[in-house]
């Protein structure tokens, strides 16, 4: 495919545009492998948190611009292979219906990076611990701010705002994997997303 529009965006529309300019984005590709890599080597940590929450009936993910569709993509993956309940939320629609289910007991996941959009996230934050909430935070390694309010915290590194979601769903699939293997399904052999045939009886 064409990825010279990728890279317009990425250096159109990114916090980190000015760092990397349109002639050096293809090297974001290269550092953009070892950081996949890097995020890997979290396995064990996402293993203790899919301990923690495994016997859970539910989890909300969610997070903002381009973080919204990473949401989208992890509730969905957890709910695929754990069937368990999980649903990607849309931060900056909290008050649509969504703060009414936050407190102490229920698992949240919030992805907040230091993008153009991180003091509205921030601001999400805030409504979640207001509610007694315990937000476990995909966030950057060098993020303090985000850290101290953060029940548990993953930190991945940083790269370009629209290349983001591919560091940051890792630990989302991972914890999928790992929640599935706990609540004692087969993460290769899903029955209940099989293809079944019916027969239809004409009305």
């Amino acid at each position: 495919c064409n990825v010279r529009p990728l890279f317009r965006i990425c250096s159109s529309d990114s916090s980190q545009g000015k760092r990397f300019p349109f002639t050096t984005h293809p090297t974001i590709f290269v550092f953009l492998l070892d950081q996949i890599k890097e995020v890997l080597n979290l396995d064990e940590q996402i293993q203790r948190l899919a301990s923690d929450l495994y016997q859970q009936k539910s989890v909300l993910i969610m997070g903002r611009g381009y973080h919204y569709a990473t949401c989208l993509e992890g509730a969905l993956k957890i709910k695929e292979i754990t069937f368990m309940h999980s649903e990607g939320i849309l931060a900056g629609e909290l008050k649509h219906g969504a703060l009414a289910l936050v407190d102490h007991r229920m698992p949240i996941i919030m992805i907040v990076m230091q993008d153009l959009i991180y003091a509205k996230c921030q601001n999400a934050l805030q409504q979640v611990v207001a509610r007694q909430g315990r937000p476990i935070l995909i966030c950057g390694q060098d993020d303090e701010e985000t850290t101290k309010n953060a029940y548990r915290a993953i930190h991945v590194p940083h790269t370009v705002d629209c290349l983001q979601g591919i560091l940051s769903v890792i630990p989302l699939q991972l914890l999928a994997f790992h929640l599935a293997v706990l609540r004692g399904y087969d993460v290769d052999d899903n029955k209940r997303l099989r293809k079944i045939e019916a027969d239809y009886v004409a009305m």
